[in-house]
């Protein structure tokens, strides 16, 4: 026998660099979900999406007023009465097609525009959203072969906006409840039980409605750009870099020719701006998350302009843009603010 003693080796601690990071915890999970369920989220945001929309549909009002017979009056090629037919098979509704009469015409146009400054100045908002969502789908199914990308795109962000609070801010309603509340009286007695549950149940029922609003628009609008940019990626003229070389010489998209011409005129340009226009619409959904949705949003918002002034597309591009704000946080819009008060705007 040897003289060395076979002792035990201690243990080793277990190497957990590899190892898979820590599962949220319940408290975590409870954590977020009353974030979810108590705290709106994106508020400025919402506010920007309503002033947005509600400008952009009153200006549209009013530069069709003196088309509005032709695209939605009696007077139109497609009267009311092939409209209900449609309506029958489509499911559609509108109210500009309850009664062919000129003057019932005449007041749901008036109202139309009145509903969509209300809704633009945010007063009494959770009723004049609904409003607002019924004069955009009446409009839209009253002349719907008349339709593009962004009346479509106005009409869904209407009905997402009917879930939201966004009239919390920037809005008549934020007004009269900051008067409210500099002269409600603070010797008053605490309310009671059941109205105090109430409030809190009204509280996070909103909450709730107003994050699923802010959800959806945000999904629409990825779901928009992924789809539009795989689109583009199947097909050849994307691929080689000339589509944009056939849209620029399409007298339908052609509102200034020579600006038009000359923008055709430097192929390498085209070639760069259609490769970078399928890249920024198929990565849009990937970089919300990180630093890159700053450069991103930069991007498009130029994209939309040249849109809007090089193909004749102003309603489209302006619908898209409002869109594109709903993913800056609340606090470039509250610096913004403080910005304006600086300045002494």
């Amino acid at each position: 026998m040897t003289t060395e003693q076979t002792l035990p080796l201690p243990r080793r601690a277990p190497d957990r660099s590899d190892a898979a990071p820590p599962r949220p915890t319940p408290g975590r999970i409870g954590a977020r979900l009353t974030t979810l369920t108590e705290q709106p989220v994106s508020l400025y945001a919402a506010a920007v999406l309503r002033i947005g929309y509600g400008l952009l549909y009153f200006v549209f009002l009013l530069r069709e007023f003196p088309h509005r017979d032709e695209i939605w009056g009696p007077g139109s090629p497609w009267t009311p009465e092939l409209a209900r037919q449609l309506f029958a098979q489509t499911g559609w509704a509108s109210v500009l097609t309850l009664s062919d009469s000129r003057p019932y015409f005449e007041t749901c146009y008036a109202l139309a525009l009145v509903t969509s400054a209300l809704f633009m100045l945010g007063w009494r908002t959770r009723a004049v959203s609904v409003l607002f969502a019924v004069v955009v789908a009446s409009f839209h199914a009253r002349a719907i072969f008349m339709t593009d990308g962004g009346d479509n795109l106005i009409l869904l962000m209407s009905v997402y906006l009917v879930l939201t609070a966004c009239g919390r801010h920037w809005s008549l309603d934020a007004r009269r409840a900051r008067l409210r509340g500099s002269t409600k009286n603070p010797e008053a007695p605490a309310s009671d039980a059941f109205r105090h549950q109430l409030t809190v149940s009204r509280r996070t029922l909103t909450a709730v409605l107003h994050n699923c609003g802010m959800f959806l628009i945000a999904a629409q609008v990825c779901f928009l750009y992924g789809s539009a940019g795989l689109y583009k990626a199947q097909g050849a003229s994307w691929g080689d870099g000339s589509a944009l070389h056939y849209v620029l010489n399409l007298d339908l998209f052609r509102p200034w020719p020579g600006l038009s011409a000359m923008a055709d005129g430097h192929d390498v340009l085209i070639a760069l701006a259609c490769y970078l226009t399928v890249l920024l619409q198929v990565a849009f959904p990937f970089v919300l998350f990180g630093p890159l949705k700053y450069p991103v949003l930069a991007l498009l918002l130029g994209m939309h302009l040249g849109i809007a002034v090089l193909m004749g597309l102003p309603l489209f591009s302006a619908a898209m843009i409002v869109a594109d704000a709903a993913f800056l946080p609340d606090r470039f819009y509250r610096s913004l603010g403080r910005l304006r008060l600086r300045t002494g705007g």
